[in-house]
């Protein structure tokens, strides 16, 4: 009696092919510029959680997008810093100046990165510590 099937075949198959990768899909413009508008004003909210969130969600799938949410990013942990920094002198009434001048500054900034955004333009902090480049 045989063990091999009525086709010849000893019972060694190819292997199936592999799935393919499903790279991220690049993002449409409108797409883009929609989340990087939130990517600006989500810190409003959230702070530095949001560009963060977004830069590390869409990253490859946009240079624009990619772009604006590292400079929403290093413009919050710089943010951050002064924040601290100015919570500290606040034993010094100094630091209350520095709250209040961060906190326009913030204010200003991102409304005007988010406007910038909703044009396309590529949008770069003036007073930012570049930590992501």
């Amino acid at each position: 009696m045989s063990t091999t099937p009525p086709n010849g075949d000893q019972g060694w198959s190819a292997a199936p092919p592999p799935p393919a990768y499903n790279a991220p899909q690049p993002l449409r413009p409108d797409e883009e510029k929609t989340w990087a508008i939130l990517a600006h004003l989500l810190p409003f909210v959230v702070s530095f959680l949001a560009p963060l969130v977004i830069w590390l969600v869409f990253k490859g799938r946009g240079a624009y997008l990619e772009h604006q949410a590292k400079e929403s990013l290093n413009f919050q942990l710089t943010l951050l810093i002064v924040s601290i920094i100015g919570g500290i002198l606040t034993l010094v009434v100094v630091g209350v100046l520095v709250l209040i001048a961060a906190g326009i500054g913030a204010l200003v900034l991102q409304i005007m990165a988010a406007v910038a955004a909703s044009k396309f333009e590529w949008y770069r902090y003036p007073v930012s510590i570049r930590f992501i480049k």
